[in-house]
């Protein structure tokens, strides 16, 4: 059915339980997992809302937060192991989280992308965006959305 099932993780609780449907179903399908975790650039300009840091502190911040990603890989990683699912894990830098997702299934060749969606709606939904509505919307590949 699936050979390729790419799972976009930000390392919450609700996307835990969307990596641990995919590592599920990846089992199931004996399909091949790709784990991502898109991490954003740090502002370079006080009109985007960053504070000024010297080039040596943002390269500090940035490999910080491409660490933290990785360690929340390793753990789906793990979990997959421990399932026999092939895994290859990814840590993207973009801005734009459902580019990254969309760029990344492409490139991969996946066959679904797996999202956990938080459900806001209303005014929440328009201040706080919704990268998976971005991807059901702009996304050629089917897209499995859990709750």
């Amino acid at each position: 059915m699936y050979q390729r099932i790419l799972v976009a993780t930000d390392g919450s609780a609700l996307s835990k339980k969307a990596v641990t449907s995919a590592l599920h179903l990846a089992s199931t399908c004996a399909a091949e997992l790709i784990a991502l975790k898109v991490v954003p650039r740090y502002p370079q300009a006080y009109f985007e809302g960053s504070i000024p840091l010297s080039a040596e502190e943002i390269s500090r911040v940035e490999k910080q937060w491409t660490e933290a990603a990785q360690a929340q890989l390793a753990t789906v990683e793990k979990s997959a192991k421990v399932k026999n699912v092939p895994i290859k894990s990814l840590v993207i830098k973009s801005d734009v989280v459902s580019d990254a997702i969309i760029a990344a299934a492409k490139k991969h060749k996946a066959d679904l992308i797996v999202m956990a969606s938080h459900g806001r709606k209303g005014i929440k939904r328009l201040l706080l965006g919704s990268e998976t509505q971005q991807v059901l919307t702009h996304s050629h590949i089917p897209v499995l959305v859990l709750r």
